[in-house]
């Protein structure tokens, strides 16, 4: 009764919300079914993790309505991972924490005003677009965290808390700009997404807050990319990670995907139980939604699981985190991921779907375990026996692919075809540069790719124009166009492909400064420090060629032949005046040096002014030097001296280094517009490249296990026929763990044509030989080399392999000596 008394109050005024919570928190909420899933935890005793709700709510309501009904949730979602924490210090951070509003903030509390114009306040603006993201700010040298947010970032990122745990203080933590990355890392490795806020750089008049914007968002699977076009290194990119939806109908069960980095969605319609368990095993998803529709069974129940039904899909989504949706589930699954990721309500996504018609069905989840596509303990891995060690990556995520969802008959035989000329190549082969599509879509969408990332797209359309020119090998790309189009769910018409390809690479070659050109060498002098001239033009010089910025870097190159003028001018006279009176320990000294941390060349010395002044060279210029002083106008130490001239001279090329700067990632980001349209070709020259370095390694790898490839054909049920195509015929299988090279496979013939019994004692090699069988007709039907001196196998429209799951062929041991635990 407590419990509903307080939903009908803060649905009928939000100014009582702090009211609810305190009632909401006196009484421990019934065990229920749909909380546990919801919040993947049983709902539990919670601890105090608040103070005068009511009296601090009321004070910042004063201020302007802060929580509405809208962020009732958000809260209380919040309110869950606070009560999750478990390390000391994040605990005792979550005691100072109040849930009238979404940052948690305590106004009462030491730097907890939440007044218009206050940093808080603004922290607060931006949280509140995305209430269910930690917040990071940037101030200054720092990105903070406040409130919920801070206690996240204790928690799961192992950051202290500012200020320590002082109990009169709201909760606060952060991390330093150069460790931003490892931050975003950790804190998306724990399935939080991050809005990062930056600061506008640039001059800002005395005592003026400088302004503030959202430079992006990093979630599990789509890294935080902001400012990568600036930098001289690569992106260590995840794999995109879908926001997933489940619903059932009269065909079975489907399996929605969406990809936001890649604004693309599939459904999968018609699949078992375990198939689309299978698929929850091998997914890492940033969201689960379970539709409306797996609530009610054939029992008419609406309590999902309890008489069976979908009892294995309920045990492996019970104990996660997902929530419920309604309505049709494509279109209310593409509501929820714009509104996650933030995205305009016209983003449109591309269907990939692919069908399932005249396809095997996807792997049953006990074959795949048990024939170890997906790792289980005491299972050799098929696909780490179909690639050599150093073929990982992208190249096994496919493969990995092609076996749990096995293609079609004509893309098998294209696949095979592929590698069946693979086989008897004669000519060199390109290095086959492999880019993640998701990385491709994210960096140009956000027109973030770097120099070095352009050079790299580049080598994809020069490796698919090569492989185009070469007899051979051109033949092999055009039977891997079909398996490409399948993945990706585009078509794309050779001709067209080299067409565009050659415009493309031409295109970035006219703008990237290529290895090779020397009109871009790094300022030198020979009074001034290279490291200087290194640090302030090795982020811009070498990027793009020069002729499309030939104002600008005349400019810098200007600028510094006068710096290098006035170092010389005014600084030299002083050196050569020093080592000329320097005779005796404690005489003085001084040198041109660069101070690293200011940007600047200045002069270090100490007791430089003589006793008596006598007219002698470097006396005029001595009397020039001036003490150095920092941006903020403050004298930076004893040591360090300038003149006017100098000074001059250093803004002059701090501001053409700067604008050549500005110039170069305009460059870089047009180019990026310009090829926002080129996306498509780009996708799919990349995931042809994979495919065709997937298949060149399995070949090499096959061909040195003596492995061979399968004549495979549509499965014919006729059985009257007198060459039936549905017969499996395997001469000299053996286990695809084993190496024949090695002498210790035995080998053995199958000719299969209906159901037949295999028996034997214990230790025998029943086990073996049937996971050998099934690892030879997936691999088959996938258009792949299977364990074999020969093999004719039909193209299987379903596969399974069943049998006890604790034996350990990895050890040579059979279920009977395996002890059961």
């Amino acid at each position: 009764m407590q419990r509903l008394l307080a939903s009908s109050v803060v649905a009928a005024a939000p100014r009582w919300l702090p009211v609810a919570d305190s009632i909401l928190r006196r009484r421990r909420p019934r065990r229920s079914p749909l909380p546990i899933m919801l919040f993947n935890r049983s709902w539990s005793k919670p601890r105090k993790v608040s103070r005068s709700i009511s009296m601090v709510s009321s004070k910042v309501n004063k201020q302007g309505d802060l929580c509405n009904e809208g962020m009732l949730s958000h809260i209380m979602w919040w309110k869950e991972r606070m009560e999750s924490c478990r390390k000391p210090s994040c605990v005792q951070l979550t005691q100072r924490l109040v849930y009238s509003n979404i940052l948690g903030l305590d106004p009462t509390l030491r730097n907890g005003s939440l007044k218009d114009g206050t940093l808080n306040m603004e922290m607060l603006q931006f949280k509140s677009k995305f209430p269910r993201e930690v917040l990071l700010c940037r101030v200054g040298d720092f990105y903070e965290a406040i409130g919920f947010d801070a206690c996240i970032l204790v928690e799961h990122a192992g950051l202290n808390p500012f200020g320590g745990l002082r109990s009169d203080s709201i909760p606060k933590a952060g991390c330093p700009i150069m460790n931003l990355r490892q931050t975003l890392d950790d804190l998306t490795r724990c399935g939080y997404s991050v809005c990062i806020v930056e600061e506008i750089q640039g001059p800002t008049q005395a005592r003026a807050r400088k302004g503030r914007f959202i430079s992006g968002h990093a979630h599990p699977g789509s890294p935080y990319v902001f400012g990568l076009a600036e930098v001289d290194h690569d992106l260590e990119f995840p794999d995109p990670m879908p926001v997933v939806g489940i619903s059932r109908s009269a065909k079975g069960y489907c399996l929605i995907s969406v990809l936001e980095t890649m604004k693309t969605y599939s459904a999968e319609e018609g699949l078992t139980e375990e198939a689309i368990v299978t698929k929850l095993r091998i997914c890492r998803y940033h969201h689960l939604y379970l539709h409306s529709s797996l609530r009610n069974n054939s029992s008419g129940t609406s309590r999902w699981g309890e008489f069976g039904e979908g009892g294995l899909l309920w045990g492996e989504c019970n104990g996660k985190s997902f929530d419920w949706f309604d309505g049709s589930p494509i279109d209310e699954l593409l509501c929820k991921v714009r509104e996650i990721y933030g995205l305009d309500e016209k983003t449109s996504f591309r269907n990939v779907t692919i069908s399932l018609e005249g396809r095997p069905q996807p792997l049953y989840l006990g074959t795949a375990t048990q024939i170890g596509v997906i790792p289980t303990e005491g299972i050799p891995s098929l696909p780490k026996m179909l690639l050599p060690p150093n073929c990982a990556g992208l190249p096994s995520m496919y493969i990995r692919d092609l076996l749990l969802n096995p293609p079609s008959f004509d893309v098998a035989s294209a696949i095979q075809e592929a590698c069946r000329l693979m086989c008897s190549i004669t000519c060199s082969i390109p290095e086959f540069t492999c880019i993640p599509s998701a990385k491709l879509v994210k960096l140009l969408e956000s027109k973030e790719v770097n120099h070095i990332e352009f050079c790299r797209i580049k080598n994809v359309l020069d490796e698919i124009m090569l492989m185009n020119g070469n007899t051979e090998l051109s033949a092999i790309q055009n039977k891997l166009l079909e398996p490409a189009s399948v993945v990706t769910g585009l078509k794309v018409d050779a001709d067209i492909l080299i067409k565009e390809c050659r415009f493309i690479s031409k295109h970035i070659g006219e703008v990237i400064s290529l290895a090779g050109e020397s009109d871009q060498a790094i300022t030198s002098s020979e009074y001034i420090p290279k490291e200087f001239f290194n640090d302030m033009e090795s982020s811009w010089k070498g990027r793009v060629k020069r002729v499309h910025a030939e104002e600008e870097f005349a400019n810098v190159d200007v600028a510094a032949q006068a710096l290098s003028t006035a170092v010389t001018e005014d600084f030299l006279p002083i050196i050569v005046r020093v080592k000329a009176v320097m005779s005796s320990h404690g005489s003085s000294k001084g040198e041109i040096s660069y101070a690293k941390e200011h940007g600047a060349v200045w002069f270090k010395g100490r007791r430089l002014t003589p006793t008596v002044w006598a007219n002698t060279p470097g006396e005029e210029q001595i009397k020039q030097l001036k003490p150095a002083i920092d941006s903020k106008g403050r004298r930076v130490g004893e040591e360090w001296f300038t003149t006017t001239k100098v000074e001059n001279a250093l803004a002059r090329y701090h501001e053409a280094c700067d604008n050549a700067k500005c110039k170069v990632l305009e460059l870089l980001r047009g180019l990026s517009s310009e090829l926002q349209d080129k996306i498509n070709i780009l996708v799919f020259c990349s995931t042809l490249l994979i495919i065709t370095k997937a298949l060149f390694g399995h070949v090499s790898e096959g061909l040195r296990r003596g492995w061979v490839l399968p004549a495979i054909y549509p499965l014919s049920k006729d059985y009257s026929m007198e060459e039936s195509s549905s017969e499996m015929d395997l001469l000299r299988l053996f286990p695809y763990w084993l190496d024949t090279n090695q002498g210790n496979a035995i080998l053995n013939d199958v000719n299969m044509r209906s159901l037949f019994i295999l028996t034997g004692p214990n230790g025998g090699g029943k086990s073996s030989m049937l996971r050998s069988v099934c690892a030879a007709a997936l691999l088959g039907v996938c258009g792949l080399m299977v364990p074999a001196a020969s093999a004719v196998i039909p193209h299987f429209d379903s596969i399974m392999l069943h049998m006890k799951a604790y034996d350990s062929p990895a050890d040579g041991k059979s279920s009977f000596q395996v002890p059961i635990l």
